[in-house]
């Protein structure tokens, strides 16, 4: 049997995915503590077939398996389980439950160009007023629009559709479910009917009628299947459907309350926002490129999508490719003895958002804004988080301007912030000090879901200040500001030559 204080969270991202075990366990003076304890990992590795890139979806399954399998064999008893991974990519299903072929990467090029094909089709302020999303490529609505426009079998065969971690869990309940707050990351769900946009899927070809209704966070969603279970030699846990978009289980252990704050979830992508009680549809969030997507506990994550350190990960994969074993840590300790503010680049730039050699991209916006070239890894590594600094600053006034309030600081959450470096930049460049904490934020954040479903924790807001005396938070004071206001200067005028405006 399992113990109702123990919980079992899936935590994929676009390079790994991690099993972790929570644990709730009782103070001298009666108050909780969540302890977490890695249990399995294992790598996500995307595959090449001719011109797609795809998911290895089974693969996963098989990983997560592995990771029910081996917390039982380490000596825990979780109940529950939740899974959360990175948003809008897909599974489809055939009318007998089968999944019909490998979902595509979210990177795969077969959306190139569609977001002014659409946008001319349904109009900009059209499609934001009913979407709330900020136009980024990868949107599920330009994935299922590129395979109606191609005619693909598999739209004319698809009854159901399942995203990212519903799909596995469906593979391990035999359950089908569509989670709220992943439902709001396709582009596809109307934020103020709260409810999948028909007429806009009609308008693009998009069939309707595999779109499941959305259940939100906490709910149940059904134990693991009989053959599952005696695969793997262990109860039938239950799933739990948690902020399945791992942005929004990173928001969930955000260690603020009692007012408004500022966020930035930290990895491959960089995530800010705040939390609100509903949406901001008016055009300059639009033109600002805000997104409004469903959080926990019927919030609104109103945030931007920033590159993030993905430029400086590939970075490191290719001098790795040329024999320069750099670690992360080595990095930034290179870059901190770089010249500041020597090279800026907009992270944004559409160029940094594929495969294929980042150095030479960081080179040629160099070139053609007249700036110094980096050289050597230190200056490239410099460049790199001095501009994610300076976009987060931009980012935050942005903001500021679309609450009308003001954000005495910003909490930094998830693995990014291992990067102290990139901490102190931000703080320098807001101006305004960084309270980074904790690392592990969506594996933190999936677990405070599965409690508050089994009643060991009470509310969100209960859940967060468990997150505050359990896990550190390291403080970054807004010191040695020196240069920072003029680097802005500079590299929104870079900006301005790369975008327009």
């Amino acid at each position: 049997m399992g113990d109702g204080r123990t919980a079992l969270a899936f935590d994929l991202g676009a390079g790994s995915g991690r099993a972790f075990v929570g644990r709730l366990s009782e103070k001298e003076d009666g108050s909780k503590r969540l302890d977490v304890t890695e249990v399995h990992r294992f790598p996500n590795e995307a595959v090449q077939v001719g011109a797609h890139l795809h998911w290895d979806i089974l693969r996963l399954l098989r990983e997560m398996k592995k990771g029910i399998r081996s917390a039982w064999q380490q000596g825990y008893a979780p109940t529950t389980f939740g899974i959360d991974t990175w948003g809008v990519d897909f599974g489809l299903l055939d009318a007998s439950g089968e999944l019909i072929g490998n979902p595509y990467h979210y990177r795969d090029p077969q959306t190139e160009g569609l977001i002014e094909e659409v946008n001319a089709r349904v109009g900009e302020e059209r499609l934001f007023r009913e979407s709330g999303l900020q136009f980024m490529p990868f949107n599920t609505i330009y994935q299922l629009y590129a395979m109606a426009k191609a005619a693909s079998p598999k739209l004319e065969i698809a009854r159901t559709l399942l995203l990212t971690p519903d799909l596995l869990a469906y593979m391990l309940t035999g359950v089908r479910s569509c989670e709220y707050t992943m439902a709001t990351t396709t582009a596809l769900y109307d934020p103020v009917r709260k409810e999948w946009n028909k007429p806009l899927m009609e308008l693009l070809g998009i069939p309707s009628g595999m779109f499941l209704r959305p259940v939100r966070p906490g709910e149940i969603i059904g134990p693991l299947t009989a053959e599952v279970a005696e695969e793997l030699r262990v109860p039938a846990m239950q799933a739990v459907a948690v902020g399945t978009h791992d942005t929004e289980s990173a928001i969930a252990a955000v260690p603020a309350h009692g007012g408004p704050f500022a966020y930035l979830v930290c990895g491959t992508w960089s995530l800010l926002g705040t939390e609100l009680a509903e949406p901001i549809l008016a055009p300059e969030a639009r033109k600002l490129e805000f997104s409004n997507e469903g959080g926990v506990g019927d919030t609104v994550q109103l945030l931007k999508n920033i590159m993030g350190l993905w430029i400086l990960q590939e970075c490191k994969r290719e001098w790795e490719e040329r024999g320069e074993e750099l670690g992360f840590a080595e990095l930034a300790a290179m870059a901190e003895q770089a010249e500041p503010f020597r090279s800026l680049i907009y992270p944004d730039d559409p160029r940094f958002f594929g495969p294929g050699s980042m150095l030479a991209r960081i080179r040629t916006f160099c070139e053609e804004t007249g700036q110094p070239v980096p050289r050597e890894a230190g200056e490239f590594a410099r460049c790199i988080l001095e501009s994610l600094a300076l976009r987060y600053r931009q980012a935050l006034e942005q903001m500021e301007r679309l609450t009308g309030r003001e954000y005495e600081g910003l909490h930094m959450v998830a693995g990014g912030i291992q990067n102290k470096l990139l901490c102190r930049f931000t703080a320098r460049a807001i101006g305004r000090p960084v309270w980074a904490g904790p690392v592990e934020a969506s594996v933190i954040g999936n677990l405070l879901v599965q409690f508050i479903a089994t009643g060991e924790c009470r509310d969100l807001d209960e859940a967060r200040r468990l997150v505050g005396v359990s896990f550190p938070v390291e403080s970054y004071p807004a010191d040695e500001t020196a240069g920072w206001p003029e680097a802005y200067e500079r590299y929104l005028g870079y900006e301005r030559a790369v975008v327009g405006g």
